[in-house]
């Protein structure tokens, strides 16, 4: 991926967007991103609400969706309904080996406590489809639905990052709460699914790899 000049400047962005509303942050994200925003998911829990709000200020902008081939039947059926009701433009990206053959070839997905393997594992199915998707897609700007209560790592987050390459992060429900999340969805209709399986964290409060792989610079 070619280095870029960052189309946000993080410490201006976060001075006039201090305590503002993920909707306010979406829109300056947007007008600074020179038609380069993107936003990821795994159609994880909750994940209606980052889609429903970036999608109402920028309706065509590009879905990365990483399939690592582990999801469940419940996560598939959830993306296809959330697809249709808010007309995603998804690009989706997969793995080299489907995880049929990697688990004929390699074995099943690693234990936790054999770390390299792990990695490897994480590498494989996550970071190397996202970086080609990333790769492909050129953005400037990338938003998530990362949220602080998640995980130890994320509460250290800012709602502002800058990757090496000069990609910026956004997180603009970065302060909210599972309560906050679940209202707007009654709010606004959306759909959720809570059985879902992520290969790479196994246990809910562990990172999947990705941000801290991506993301060990300015404001993670």
């Amino acid at each position: 991926m070619s280095t870029l000049t960052p189309v946000i400047n993080l410490a201006e962005a976060q001075a006039a967007l201090a305590g503002a509303e993920p909707q306010a942050i979406i829109r300056y994200a947007i007008e600074r991103a020179q038609g380069g925003a993107m936003v990821s998911t795994n159609f994880r829990p909750l994940e209606a609400v980052m889609l429903h709000m970036v999608t109402q200020v920028q309706a065509d902008i590009p879905v990365l969706w990483v399939d690592h081939g582990y999801n469940t039947a419940e996560t598939y059926r959830f993306a296809e309904r959330l697809i249709e009701q808010l007309g995603l433009q998804i690009h989706l990206y997969l793995p080299r080996r489907s995880a049929a053959h990697r688990e004929a070839v390699s074995g099943g997905i690693p234990a936790l406590d054999d770390a390299e393997a792990h990695d490897a594992f994480t590498q494989e199915v996550k970071l190397e489809p996202f970086r080609r998707g990333l790769a492909e897609l050129a953005p400037s700007v990338w938003f998530t639905a990362l949220r602080r209560e998640q995980t130890a790592f994320r509460a250290g987050m800012e709602v502002f990052g800058l990757e090496a390459s000069g990609l910026v992060k956004v997180s603009p429900l970065l302060d909210w709460d599972e309560a906050r999340m679940r209202a707007y969805l009654d709010e606004h209709g959306l759909p959720d699914e809570a059985t879902y399986f992520d290969p790479t964290k196994v246990e809910g409060s562990r990172e999947c790899g990705l941000h801290p792989h991506l993301f060990a610079g300015k404001g993670r």
